[in-house]
């Protein structure tokens, strides 16, 4: 096991997390908003991969054996806006036909109501696709971009880096700077007072569920063109994982969900070179029951006091 070795599941870990990230942001921003968990999210992506593996012919992407060209790049960045708008889209729609109409039912009620649409989502893409997996061609191909030293970092993790990094960026300075982030952030805070001072609450909502269903389109074009593989099943997974780093990092902080993302994939990364794929699930488990025993509101999360 050398510092070679280590290096390269480094570089894995970094790659998986920045995916795990972007999903990550979309559990996290509508639980800011909301305050509930929107299980269908995982789904949600896999639906995603189903539109981008039919988006493949039509744009002209095909199997290439050497670097990637400006029209693939170019394709890749339609896929993703077109990926993006049909899930924010979605997204959109289940918070307006299904999530609204329980905004004051107890809180139980749109959890199960989510876990609902997760299950209509996947039926959906067993619909789709069928129940067989389904290969996507290699548009972007595996060979490495630093060859002959021992380290491998391919033109799909360059992929990951390229769209998920300025994504990432892109939402934090979104929130942080524009007037549009800080009436969500205000909405996050107090729906009441934000209605008082005139802020559109539903309007805001509906804007959350939109960016974190655009950025889980960006996702699962990535996903699909990383693994070349998609599944009816595959939201479950991915959902899983995201989630975990939602949680890890701080529910409701966006800089929480990008650490959270990244140390999830470094411990995905790192447990399955060091102790084996099996043991992989639980250890990033573990990770996250030790963190939250010491620090309940996450990485980067803040103390709630709750009002009596």
């Amino acid at each position: 096991m050398s510092a070679l070795f280590l290096l390269q599941q480094c570089l894995i870990g970094l790659t998986n997390g920045g995916l795990i990230a972007l999903v990550a942001l979309g559990y996290t921003m509508v639980y800011g908003v909301l305050r509930f968990i929107n299980f269908a999210h995982g789904d949600l992506i896999m639906l995603g991969a189903c539109a981008a593996l039919g988006l493949v012919a039509p744009l002209g992407l095909a199997a290439t054996g050497g670097p990637p060209s400006l029209a693939t790049w170019l394709g890749i960045v339609a896929m993703v806006l077109l990926c993006g708008l049909f899930c924010g889209g979605l997204n959109v729609a289940v918070d307006r036909f299904v999530y609204r109409p329980l905004r004051e039912a107890p809180a139980l009620a749109p959890l199960v109501s989510a876990i609902g649409v997760s299950f209509i989502f996947m039926n959906i893409g067993l619909a789709w696709i069928g129940p067989a997996d389904r290969g996507f061609p290699q548009v972007v191909p595996a060979a490495s971009l630093l060859p002959g030293n021992g380290v491998q970092f391919g033109w799909k993790d360059l992929l990951v880096l390229v769209v998920a990094m300025p994504l990432i960026v892109g939402t934090m300075l979104l929130m942080r700077t524009t007037r549009l982030g800080k009436a969500v952030r205000a909405v996050a805070q107090d729906r009441t007072a934000a209605a008082l001072m005139g802020i559109d609450v539903d309007r805001m909502v509906a804007t959350t569920f939109f960016l974190a269903g655009f950025l889980g389109g960006a996702a699962s074009v990535i996903a699909g063109l990383y693994t070349n593989t998609i599944s009816y099943q595959m939201g479950f997974q991915n959902g899983l994982y995201a989630m975990t780093a939602a949680v890890l990092g701080g529910l409701g902080s966006i800089r929480g969900a990008v650490a959270g993302g990244f140390v999830v994939g470094l411990v995905r990364a790192l447990s399955t070179a060091y102790a084996g794929e099996r043991w992989t699930g639980a250890i990033v488990f573990a990770v996250l029951i030790v963190v939250l025993a010491f620090r309940p509101e996450g990485l980067l999360g803040h103390r709630v006091k709750e009002k009596v």
